[in-house]
């Protein structure tokens, strides 16, 4: 009888690795939380033009075009440490750049220093391919959800620097959207220095499971003595769950990108104050990141699909929200929704990938993976100002629903095809 359906005890080692991860995400998860919110606002404010509001979106997108596949071929190569520790040191000095990009009145720092953070927060991403290696496939996804646990519990960081920075800057006759970066620095070295505490690198768990887990039995692909494959984007696409799992993650961050830049308008268009709308986004990312440990259960429970595609379905119902409904506490809830759904596609996409890679293909399968979401993030973010000039709120509100729809189609087709298995121990990525 093989064990790798069965729920091991969590290694004691791998328990702390965890939290130090969680850990650290409480420390560095506000700068996208400032990123998302205040970015919008920086761009109108500097260049004057509603149209270039989803800019500073669309270069946090287009940052993670750039870095998600060749970061994953470094973890892949050296480990994950090395590149989750480089990405946030690179994340510092973008924090730096934007907050004196406000204080110098220059469009083009603020557009570099998006850029330098962008690629450092996606590089520090590859946290979530070090959650996958510590946990045997079937409870891969409840691992992203532990993860994501920190990011939750620093959630609540962002509006309190934004509150406490924003009556400093008055009293000193500084730009308040400009203090929040220079303060999150601090934040960031807190959780650089608490990842040089995880030990041993991720990557060598994932390798030894047997190890690490006694009584784990890898599955026969993993266990088999043939030369392993090397790594093959195209045999992700060519693999319909891995399909699947993009296209539909790729639905979720596009809707996402549209919504985080119509929440700071919406809301700024009926006169609500930075801190509103800060909360507004705060309720976002609870969205994204409160229910993801059972969402996680659910998916190593009853399969990856059956929560990938009521993500998709419930991004689409709150982009309504937000661009439909007049009032704060209902645009709120549409923006949670988004974060919701999003959270359960991303969850399941990336535990499904995960499930059809080996360990040392790992970081590129997810490096491809959010480099086609960040392209598609890049065009939503970029479009969805010029919309909103030239048609209004409305039509950047639809565009947010149109692109929903793709993977629920796809999945319509699979089900008429009969193939709606998306057992982790069959399909191959290679």
């Amino acid at each position: 009888m093989t064990t790798h359906s069965v729920d091991l005890p969590v290694p004691t080692l791998v328990k702390r690795n965890i939290v130090l991860f969680s850990l650290s995400q409480c420390f560095t998860g506000a700068g996208m939380q400032f990123a998302y919110f205040l970015g919008p606002l920086m761009m109108m404010a500097l260049t004057g033009s509603a149209s270039l509001a989803g800019l500073s979106v669309g270069l946090i997108a287009l940052s993670r075009f750039f870095v998600a596949y060749p970061v994953g071929k470094i973890t892949d190569t050296y480990g994950r440490k090395p590149g989750v520790l480089f990405g946030l040191a690179l994340a510092l000095v973008g924090s730096l750049v934007l907050g004196f990009s406000m204080s110098l009145k220059s469009p083009a720092m603020l557009i570099a220093g998006m850029l330098i953070f962008g690629m450092g927060m996606s590089a520090a991403n590859q946290l979530r391919v070090a959650a996958t290696d510590m946990f045997p496939p079937n409870m891969r996804a409840r691992a992203l959800g532990y993860l994501a646990l920190g990011s939750l519990l620093g959630l609540v960081v962002a509006p309190i620097i934004v509150n406490t920075t924003d009556g400093l800057a008055k009293r000193l006759d500084f730009d308040p959207m400009a203090l929040p970066w220079l303060i999150l620095p601090v934040l960031i070295v807190g959780g650089m220095s608490i990842l040089t505490l995880v030990r041993p690198d991720p990557m060598e768990i994932g390798n030894n499971l047997e190890k690490y887990y006694p009584g784990y039995v890898a599955p026969p692909r993993r266990a088999s003595a043939a030369p392993e494959a090397p790594f093959s984007a195209m045999g992700l696409f060519r693999a319909l769950p891995t399909r699947l799992a993009i296209v539909s993650n790729c639905a979720c961050q596009a809707n996402m990108s549209i919504v985080m830049v119509l929440t700071s308008l919406v809301l700024r268009h009926h006169g609500h104050s930075l801190g509103e709308i800060s909360i507004s986004h705060m309720l976002h990312s609870a969205g994204m990141f409160a229910f993801t440990i059972p969402l996680g259960r659910l998916a190593d429970k009853i399969g990856r699909r059956a929560v990938l595609f009521p993500g998709v379905a419930t991004t689409l119902v709150g982009a309504v929200l937000v661009t439909f409904t007049p009032t704060y506490e209902l645009v709120t809830l549409g923006t949670f929704l988004v974060g919701l759904g999003w959270a359960g596609a991303n969850v399941a996409a990336t535990a499904t990938i995960a499930d059809h890679c080996d360990t040392n293909h790992r970081g590129r399968a997810i490096g491809v993976n959010d480099s086609f979401a960040a392209g598609v993030s890049v065009f939503a973010a970029l479009v969805t100002g010029p919309l909103i000039d030239w048609f209004d709120l409305p039509a950047a509100g639809i565009c947010a629903v149109v692109v929903a729809i793709p993977p629920l189609l796809m999945l319509a087709a699979a089900w008429a095809a009969g193939k709606t298995s998306d057992a982790p121990a069959t399909a191959k990525a290679g």
